[in-house]
């Protein structure tokens, strides 16, 4: 700070010299003033000294201020408009003024714009949980007649629209993801055999196979948003499996104690320069647009609430070769000690990231 502060002050340091140049040469070429060399160079670097001392001293000084606020860089707003230090008078008094009028006025704005998104996010629930009013009579209907093939059929495209529907309540709900929290302890196969059934009649309709295999291991995490995690990779593991293809599903245990599940499919893969950027939002690939089936949600949402869940998720893949995807959960202390540590941080905080 203290190179910057010399750079504002150079032009008065300039004319300082300046002056002092002009008193030398009229020392100098005034025969009446009559004084030895050696005192003239002696009153400069008296003055300069002096001038360097008083440069220090102002600097000190006019940036307290400057140096108190800046350590107030990681504070929210409110936090910093109140640890804001105060200053008696002159342009630090207005500074400071100034920069908490700006602040106000910014959070102002940020609270309206949250406003908005919380409003929206509500509109978006209510009318999602209208529109599941009618699927669900027309599930009944449908459940009536599932000798028709029609039906059968029918069925299969009703699961894509609840599929999508109850998709966008999760998304609704993201933003209070740590308010509906709640961690509990259930197992691998309670989880992903539930979904597998939610699945089942396009399944039957591709003639996927799902297949369970390994240990039913036990897991703590919030069973709602683990179950959403998987169902968005189960969802893109039958809509790229190919019709008679096989969905494996295995469970086991790490060396450190952690449960890895593990989704793979026999669909045609994801090529390698693709693989970094699945998990990005909006991404689709070079498959997902050849099939002009993806919409870059499923898997970017399935990583989102992994990491607030304390889940690892990874994804391994070879063209042609069908996709594999590894959620990793924490063992239960292990859990629980992320988990607390994020709620310290206030990482549910940042809910303008899913809406």
């Amino acid at each position: 700070m203290f190179i910057p502060y010399l750079k504002s002050r150079l032009p008065w340091i300039l004319f300082f010299l300046v002056a002092l140049l002009l008193a030398d040469l009229i020392i100098i070429l005034d025969e009446g003033i009559e004084i030895e060399a050696a005192s003239v160079v002696y009153m400069n670097f008296l003055l300069v000294a002096l001038l360097a001392l008083f440069i220090l001293w102002r600097w000190r000084q006019e940036t307290a201020f400057l140096r108190e606020a800046a350590r107030l860089t990681d504070e929210s707003l409110r936090e910093w408009e109140e640890l804001l230090p105060e200053r008696a008078s002159g342009l630090d008094r207005t500074t400071a003024e100034l920069l908490t009028a700006a602040s106000r006025a910014h959070r102002e704005e940020l609270e309206k714009v949250a406003d908005a998104q919380y409003l929206e996010a509500d509109y978006l629930a209510a009318w999602v949980h209208e529109a599941k009013a009618p699927l669900t009579a027309m599930k009944l209907i449908l459940d009536e007649h599932r000798a028709d093939p029609a039906m059968r059929r029918l069925a299969t495209e009703w699961l894509r629209l609840h599929l999508l529907i109850d998709r966008q309540l999760y998304i609704s709900r993201m933003p209070t993801l740590a308010a509906d929290f709640l961690p509990e302890t259930s197992t691998v196969r309670s989880l992903t055999s539930s979904e597998i059934r939610e699945l089942a009649a396009w399944c039957m309709e591709k003639d996927v196979a799902v297949e369970l295999e390994g240990e039913d291991l036990p897991v703590r995490t919030d069973v709602k948003w683990a179950r959403f995690i998987i169902r968005q990779i189960l969802t893109n593991a039958v809509k790229y499996s190919p019709a008679g293809g096989t969905i494996l599903i295995t469970a086991d245990r790490t060396p450190d104690g952690n449960v890895r599940l593990r989704i793979a499919d026999e669909g045609p893969g994801i090529p390698a320069h693709d693989l970094p950027r699945i998990f990005e939002k909006g991404f689709t690939g070079g498959t997902g647009r050849i099939q002009n089936a993806a919409t870059g949600l499923g898997l970017y949402l399935a990583d989102q609430v992994a990491g607030r869940l304390g889940i690892r998720l990874s994804a391994f893949s070879e063209d042609e070769r069908g996709t594999a995807l590894t959620l990793m959960f924490q063992k239960e202390n292990e859990f629980d000690r992320i988990m607390g540590g994020k709620e310290k941080r206030g990482i549910s905080a940042d809910s303008s990231r899913f809406l």
